[in-house]
């Protein structure tokens, strides 16, 4: 009778498991949609994940096969040899090693070690038809490791709707979520990592809107602010609350760039009586405050028409690509932005871009601008910035020594962005060294 029961149980117990499975999956499904739309990281990982994961499963012999990426057991002769002598069919292709596959928040990553012979270049070729056979949005392959590729899916556009962030305060010093990035992850700008950045971009490219999500994200943050928007003010003046100082004109900029030359000096000359290295290994009460010095539209600032004001520009120039070359570890950061920036406005231009790490393309007007913010570190991220369409406002190619990405900036509209600079008003840094008052 024992044996029976637990023959009936047994038997019982399956027909339990399907059905609760059955209701399961048919209530997903019935609720995917709504769930897609309103909680589309559950929804991935519920159902879109699963069954991408058995799609690459199931297709990849057949998909690296069909890419070249797989490899005859055996010589040819040999197989030949044997199918003439006794029948038995071929042996199947060596294809390369699959990984564990994980999932990320819209997507799902991969390793894969390579095959004797093959290089990372044979998976990038194939990208596309991985992309079409498993019926995701982009796949990207980078080198991990001698030997190893990753391969990283998005199996759709996190770009199209960017999530905004939802913390609010000071959070990591020098730290702001800006947006997202193509592979779903929040796209952060750490000035303490990348302490430099170009940011370019034509009208309505999405340029504007960087610079107020990353005003906002600093604003709340022990840091001093510091603008020079030589178009008279235009974009920088709606976070003068929030601004330790700011220059309207060129004249201005001079002036104020050689204070902010003097101010890391003298920082300089701080760290070096208490042999340290940076501001950074001063006692906390001893530190001084950092300083973000946004400056708009490179090009007012080394355009000429006359002798005077290429003595400006020139001092200009020297200035930033001091503050560029000392900055990172005394405290002082730079971002520098501009429609159009390109080796015609001057010799400077070209040397102070060769110090800001971090670089942002948007879509540009000309190709010379995409070419100087990112040729320079990756042919493959200039064709991608090179290709974004004019619709596309937001989207960006960012690049730096670490490698390059897509990203989408949050939409934070000036006015929201000169209303958390008033929230955060009190927070800013007095800086008497930096008056630039015309006398």
């Amino acid at each position: 009778m024992k044996l029976a029961s637990t023959t009936s149980a047994g038997a019982t117990w399956p027909s339990w498991v399907l059905v609760v499975a059955a209701v399961l999956v048919s209530g997903l499904l019935i609720a995917g949609p709504a769930l897609r739309r309103r909680y589309p990281v559950a929804w991935w990982l519920l159902l879109g994940f699963p069954a991408t994961a058995f799609r690459v499963v199931r297709t990849w012999r057949p998909l690296m096969a069909g890419c070249g990426l797989a490899v005859s057991r055996r010589p040819a002769l040999m197989v030949v040899s044997g199918l003439v002598g006794n029948g038995a069919p071929p042996p199947q292709p060596r294809v390369p090693r699959r990984g564990l596959i994980r999932p990320t928040f819209g997507g799902f990553a991969v390793l894969v070690r390579l095959l004797p012979g093959q290089v990372p270049k044979d998976f990038v070729k194939a990208a596309p038809a991985m992309g079409e056979s498993w019926q995701v949005h982009t796949v990207r392959v980078t080198s991990w490791k001698p030997g190893v590729v990753r391969i990283v899916v998005s199996a759709s556009d996190p770009l199209a709707v960017p999530r905004a962030p939802k913390q609010r305060g000071p959070g990591h010093l020098l730290r702001v979520s800006v947006g997202a990035l193509e592979t779903g992850a929040a796209w952060v700008v750490d000035l303490r990592r990348v302490p430099h950045w170009l940011i370019v971009g034509a009208t309505r490219s999405g340029k504007s809107t960087l610079i107020n999500a990353l005003v906002a994200g600093l604003a709340p943050q022990p840091v001093a602010l510091v603008g020079i928007d030589c178009k008279g003010g235009m974009e920088l003046s709606l976070y003068e609350p929030r601004l330790s100082a700011l220059a309207t004109n060129r004249e201005q900029a001079v002036r104020l760039l050689t204070a902010l030359v003097d101010l890391t000096l003298d920082r300089m000359t701080v760290c070096r009586k208490a042999r340290v290295r940076n501001i950074w290994g001063l006692p906390e009460k001893e530190c001084p405050v950092p300083i973000v010095v946004i400056v708009d539209e490179i090009a007012e600032l080394f355009l000429v028409a006359s002798r005077n004001e290429k003595d400006e520009a020139q001092a200009a120039g020297t200035a930033l690509i001091r503050i560029a070359q000392l900055g990172a570890a005394l405290g002082v950061f730079l971002v520098v932005a501009g429609q159009r920036v390109g080796s015609d406005l001057g010799p400077g231009v070209t040397a102070l871009r060769a110090q800001l790490g971090g670089r942002v393309c948007h879509r540009v007007a000309d190709p010379g601008t995409a070419e100087m913010a990112l040729g320079d570190l990756n042919p493959d991220a200039l064709k991608a910035a090179q290709a974004i369409a004019p619709e596309q406002a937001g989207t960006a190619v960012l690049a730096s020594g670490d490698g390059w990405e897509r990203a989408r900036s949050h939409l934070i509209t000036e006015a929201e962005a000169e209303a958390v600079a008033a929230e955060y008003a009190h927070l800013t840094p007095v800086l008497s060294e930096l008056h630039v008052e015309a006398p």
